[in-house]
């Protein structure tokens, strides 16, 4: 069950670890995403912040303080819940996978976080 949990954790790290750095440095496809679901160029920052921090807190949970890994997946959970509503609520569908998929992982993290 911890190989499960390491390898499941680990992807998500580097996968929101990725995105809150494109956030951060404002890539186009983020400028683009973010315009066509609403969201404000001020927010990035803010955003990629969340994003790295829960990355960061799925990093300890990892290496060992559980409580905080499983607080950083419920926190991804929410934030990623609220990503695909935001595609949702701007009827913004092609690119809905990619939210979805973040959303997964985090999910997937937080079972295995709490079943571990």
């Amino acid at each position: 069950m911890f190989t499960a949990y390491a390898i499941t954790t680990a992807v998500t790290i580097l996968a929101n670890a990725g995105i809150a750095l494109a956030d951060l440095l404002r890539a186009g496809f983020v400028l683009a995403n973010s315009a066509e679901v609403g969201v404000p160029r001020a927010w990035l920052p803010w955003l990629g912040a969340l994003k790295a921090a829960g990355a960061a807190g799925l990093l300890l949970g990892l290496v060992g303080v559980p409580v905080i890994g499983v607080a950083a997946a419920t926190g991804l959970v929410l934030f990623f819940v609220g990503a695909v509503a935001a595609h949702i609520r701007a009827r913004v569908y092609y690119n809905i996978a990619f939210p979805g998929t973040y959303l997964a992982l985090a999910a997937a993290c937080l079972v295995l976080a709490v079943v571990r």
